[in-house]
């Protein structure tokens, strides 16, 4: 079984930066990539970031203010979000896939308003 457990969340204001972390436990034998989604209100989940054997993907929307990191000694993956913007207020999820297997975290609120 395993388990991804996220933090970092809050509130912030925006131009404001925020770091989320994502603890993967369990067996897992071979992660094939991590990465973070995001679901606003009404809108569907979307793709934020994603990192694969040191190869990072970032949507349009985060480039150049989100950075995504990867501890494969801890499994843990980051999210440095700096320069936020209300758009970017959403719940942000955790992804691990570990073929056939795909694991999601429970989420973590972001909220960017003053």
């Amino acid at each position: 079984q395993v388990q991804l457990v996220e933090s970092g969340g809050g509130l912030v204001q925006p131009g404001g930066s925020l770091r989320l972390s994502c603890a993967a436990s369990g067996s897992i034998f071979s992660i094939d990539d991590m990465g973070w989604y995001r679901q606003a209100p009404g809108k569907q989940r979307e793709l934020v970031a994603s990192i694969s054997s040191g190869r990072t993907n970032y949507a349009d929307s985060v480039k150049g203010r989100f950075t995504i990191s990867r501890d494969n000694v801890q499994n843990t993956v980051y999210l440095q979000m700096n320069s936020l913007k209300p758009e970017d207020t959403a719940i942000y999820y955790c992804k691990l896939r570990a073929p056939p297997y795909s694991y999601w975290g429970q989420g973590t609120q972001v909220t960017v308003s003053s």
